[in-house]
C-alpha cells in the first residue's frame, strides 16, 4: 500500500532523509518512532504529497508521488499537529464542506456515521470552536476519514491532550484501524502506540534502523527495544 525506496530530503545543505526505505501493507498499522529531528514528520508530509522528496522513489496506493499526487489524495486521510477545521463552522457542516469536495454519495448519512464513529453526534450542531482540544482532534478524524480513505497518516495525534482525551482518541484510533485502512503514525507516546499498533519502525539519523512487532520484542517492552535501536545507532 506504502513504498518509498531510497527516499532522498534535502532543506538547503541539511539532509533529513538519507536514502530511506519503508513499506506498508495494506490493513498494517505502523507507528514511526524516533528522535526529535528525525525525519518522521517530514516523511509524513512527502507522504501525504505536501512536500517533494529529492530523490527516491514514493508510491501509496498504487500511484506514484509526486507526479501522481491527486489520485493519492483521493485515497488519504491526513491528522496533522493543527486540526485544519473552520472553528466557525458546526462539526456536520465541516464534515459535509470536506464531504462536498470529494464527492461522496449519500453523504448525510455518510456524516452521521462518522459523528458516530468519532463520538460527537451529541454535539455535531454546535460550533466548533467551543469544542476541546481532544474533540477538535476526534472531529480532525473525521474530517480525514469522511471519503472512506485507503490510506490514513496521523502525526501525533496525542500532541496537547490531557489523559481522558487521549485515552478517548485511542478508541477512536482502534476503531479507524479495524475498518481495514492502512495507517501510519507518528508519535513520542510509546506506551499508547505500543497498545494500537501492529508494527513499530524506528526512524533515526534519516533511515530506518529497525522494525519489529509487539511479537519480537515483547508486551511492554517497546520503551526498552526503543532505548536499544536509538543507542545502537550511536555507537556506530
Amino acid at each position: 500500500m506504502i513504498t518509498a525506496k531510497k527516499l532522498v530530503k534535502r532543506f538547503g545543505l541539511k539532509t533529513v532523509l538519507k536514502g530511506m526505505d519503508f513499506s506498508v501493507e495494506q490493513g498494517e498499522f505502523v507507528a514511526l518512532i524516533g528522535p526529535n529531528g528525525a525525519g518522521k514528520s517530514t516523511f509524513l508530509r512527502i507522504l501525504s504529497s505536501l512536500t517533494r522528496p529529492s530523490m527516491g522513489m514514493v508510491r501509496v496506493a498504487g500511484y506514484e508521488l509526486p507526479k501522481q499526487a491527486a489520485e493519492v489524495r483521493q485515497r488519504l486521510g491526513v491528522v496533522s499537529h493543527q486540526p485544519l477545521l473552520y472553528v466557525d463552522l458546526t462539526a456536520s457542516e465541516n464534515l459535509k464542506f470536506y464531504g462536498k469536495m470529494y464527492n461522496i454519495p449519500n453523504l448525510d448519512a455518510r456524516i452521521s456515521e462518522v459523528l458516530e464513529m468519532v463520538g460527537l453526534t451529541k454535539r455535531k450542531n454546535d460550533l466548533v470552536r467551543t469544542y476541546s482540544r481532544g474533540m477538535q482532534q476526534r472531529l480532525a478524524i473525521g474530517r480525514a476519514i469522511v471519503h472512506d480513505p485507503d490510506v490514513v497518516l496521523f502525526d501525533e495525534p496525542y500532541t496537547g491532550l490531557d489523559q481522558d482525551a487521549s485515552a478517548m482518541l485511542d478508541e477512536v484510533l482502534r476503531t479507524v484501524a479495524a475498518r481495514g485502512r492502512t495507517v501510519v503514525m507518528t508519535s513520542h507516546d510509546l506506551a499508547r502506540t505500543e497498545d494500537i499498533a501492529t508494527r513499530f519502525d524506528v526512524l533515526t539519523r534519516g533511515k530506518i534502523a529497525a522494525s519489529a512487532t509487539k511479537d519480537d520484542f515483547g508486551r511492554g517492552n517497546l520503551l526498552s527495544f526503543y532505548k536499544n535501536v536509538i543507542a545502537e545507532g550511536r555507537n556506530e
